[in-house]
């Protein structure tokens, strides 16, 4: 059984546990990027994000070419900042659509779990970053004036973390 660092799990799911869309970015094959929020239903012990969606959908096609998706999720009044690198694959999975089914997707899915166009998303995590923003508000306006009297923009908004799954 492969090794999943649980803490390192356990960190990401609640550092966004608050944030329920993602931006879900995809790259076709003129290697151009396209971002679309989808809501993320569960992060797991395996390290892996799920997200419903229609095996219909403009974004698949570049989706299963080429696999390797970002998902950044944002809730600025928690100061977080969190991005996800990770390989994608579509599935028809019966068992997990009942296991992450919310009656509120019914909107979405007319069809419910029989919906023929419902499938999931699954992002396994290869690598996150965060930045840790959560200092006093009077630190970072002290760094924003700091920077503003230097002359310089400040170029992030806090300590970094880089996360390897």
């Amino acid at each position: 059984m492969p090794f999943y660092n649980q803490e390192q799990i356990a960190t990401l799911a609640a550092k966004i546990k608050n944030v329920r869309f993602g931006m879900f970015t995809t790259c076709d094959d003129e290697n151009a990027l396209s971002s679309r929020p989808l809501a993320m239903q569960q992060i797991d012990n395996e390290g892996n994000l799920w997200f419903f969606t229609a095996d219909d959908a403009d974004f698949i096609t570049a989706l299963q070419r080429h696999p390797g998706v970002n998902v950044s999720f944002c809730n600025p009044a928690e100061n977080l900042y969190l991005s996800v690198c990770g390989q994608a694959s579509l599935l028809k999975d019966g068992a997990k659509a009942r296991e992450l089914w919310r009656p509120m997707l019914r909107s979405a899915f007319p069809g419910g779990l029989d919906d023929p166009h419902l499938a999931l998303i699954r992002v396994h995590i290869q690598t996150a970053e965060y930045w840790d923003a959560s200092a006093s508000k009077m630190k970072q306006l002290f760094q924003l004036a700091k920077a503003a009297i230097g002359g310089r923009t400040p170029l992030q908004t806090g300590p970094h973390t880089t996360i390897c799954l």
